[in-house]
């Protein structure tokens, strides 16, 4: 991840309403296109964000078993509903509603991703911050080895509780 020299910072940016960020990857992850709106959010310039992993806007508060989650969804060909907090060049943050899905090449393979975020509603992440707090205090604990598996067990007993499954949560937020 290339922003491990960015410390995080209290700064918060956020989306205006009718906003839409929209990048999208190869399947490695690397961003091969972002719009204005993401180059501004994500504070770095476009040359920076092309050929970058995608992930040089994750914000260390995330949980990586969030990521797996995302991971696994859209290689699998399906599409990935999820709150995220993205971390700017400066070290600010910024939350997103995204929506993930794979971009299938004309044989029906994936050759690629694309992402589009919106501006999330505040009720919806006073209910996802203490899932992901939750989570990531889990990978802490295990260790980087074991964090993920970690992370995804409070995940799924959180689910579990709820009766829902990922989506479901996220869209009931």
């Amino acid at each position: 991840m290339k922003n491990r020299g960015i410390t995080p910072t209290a700064k918060e940016r956020v989306m205006r309403e009718d906003d839409f960020i929209v990048s999208k990857t190869d399947l490695k992850g690397r961003i091969t296109y972002g719009n204005e709106i993401f180059i501004e959010f994500s504070g770095y310039t476009e040359q920076e964000l092309l050929g970058s992993q995608h992930n040089i806007i994750r914000h260390p508060d995330m949980p990586r078993s969030a990521f797996k989650l995302a991971w696994d969804t859209i290689q699998a060909g399906r599409e990935f509903f999820a709150y995220v907090k993205n971390m700017s060049k400066d070290g600010g943050f910024y939350w997103v509603f995204t929506h993930i899905t794979p971009d299938f090449g004309q044989q029906g393979e994936i050759v690629g991703y694309y992402s589009v975020r919106r501006c999330p509603r505040r009720d919806a992440l006073a209910g996802i911050e203490p899932v992901y707090r939750r989570m990531l205090e889990a990978e802490r604990a295990a260790g980087a080895r074991n964090a993920i598996e970690a992370g995804t067990k409070v995940l799924l007993e959180v689910l579990q509780t709820s009766g829902m499954t990922y989506e479901q949560l996220v869209f009931a937020l």
